[in-house]
């Protein structure tokens, strides 16, 4: 099945609001988006003719993002012998799209800025939650048998955007959704989203992916994290690893957890990945540390 053929099949249903959704995710992009440097490189990297030394020439004119990749390729994260001292080396130890995947997470700091919205919610709350998502997304990868680790901290890095394209295009909109789940605390940030804003943030943050042209897996992971089981069995798995760490996070408290449905994990999605008590145990032990090494590696000083 081509990449297409696949976004096809894992798409949102949207029903009527699909032309709200698209109007809504395209002025983002007028607003805040990832920078331009940022776009080149997974342009670059989707690419199959590019090579280490076209992305190193692109990183090459941007040293602030050169140097938080090479701060991230250097961190305990890798566990690489020495320390790398430019992105080229790093590019031909890591490959591209770890590489991209990198400079993606490292740019995304800009777009979580912002502060607080309104007494009932913080930007950065979602920023820290959304770092502890991507720790425990990773640690948890190689026991799933999920083999990429910078793709399974990307993935949960962004799973909540959607709700950034909320703040950044229709932010009185955004306020009233977080004072109303506030009044109604057993409503689930989705049904409040589509009654007040006509979309919820799992299909703003799906759009987003493809106006970005992300890989598929990206687009499920924003467009599913909260009911991965109805993807298909092939495209699931990292949007279940992703549900599963959105749980524990917020059992964990960790960050704004006003999204998060349930603090159950459903038995069907821990077979799926294959990961025991103990292993859920040993993420919940280990994932404050874990995010707050991603939060200082992450740390946007500009």
């Amino acid at each position: 099945m081509s990449q297409a053929a696949a976004a096809a099949h894992t798409t949102p249903p949207d029903g009527d609001n699909s032309a709200l959704i698209k109007k809504v995710t395209r002025e983002i992009s007028h607003i805040a988006t990832l920078p331009e440097v940022t776009l080149k490189i997974i342009q670059l990297v989707e690419d199959p003719d590019s090579t280490a030394q076209d992305l190193n020439n692109i990183i090459s004119n941007d040293p602030a993002l050169g140097a938080r990749i090479l701060k991230v390729v250097n961190s305990a994260f890798y566990g690489l012998p020495g320390q790398i001292g430019s992105t080229n080396r790093a590019i031909v130890l890591l490959g591209l799209n770890a590489v991209k995947n990198i400079a993606v997470a490292a740019s995304l700091t800009k777009l979580f800025r912002g502060g607080q919205i309104c007494p009932e919610f913080d930007a950065r709350e979602l920023w820290e939650h959304s770092i502890a998502v991507a720790a425990c997304t990773r640690m948890l990868a190689p026991k799933a048998g999920l083999s990429l680790p910078d793709e399974a901290f990307l993935a949960g890095l962004i799973h909540d955007i959607g709700i950034m394209v909320e703040i950044q295009a229709r932010r009185g909109q955004f306020i009233k959704v977080v004072e109303k789940k506030q009044q109604q605390p057993d409503a689930s940030l989705r049904e409040i989203e589509s009654e007040i804003i006509g979309a919820n943030h799992e299909q703003f943050g799906a759009e987003l992916c493809r106006l970005w042209k992300f890989p598929v897996n990206f687009s499920n992971v924003t467009g599913f994290h909260h009911r991965p089981l109805e993807l298909g069995p092939q495209n699931r798995r990292l949007t279940c690893l992703v549900h599963v760490a959105d749980i524990l996070s917020a059992k964990l408290e960790l960050g704004y957890a006003g999204s998060v449905e349930t603090q159950e994990i459903n038995s069907e999605v821990l077979s799926e990945l294959g990961l025991s008590q103990q292993d859920i145990d040993n993420a919940i032990e280990n994932l404050p540390q874990a995010t707050e090494e991603a939060m200082t590696l992450l740390h946007d000083n500009g």
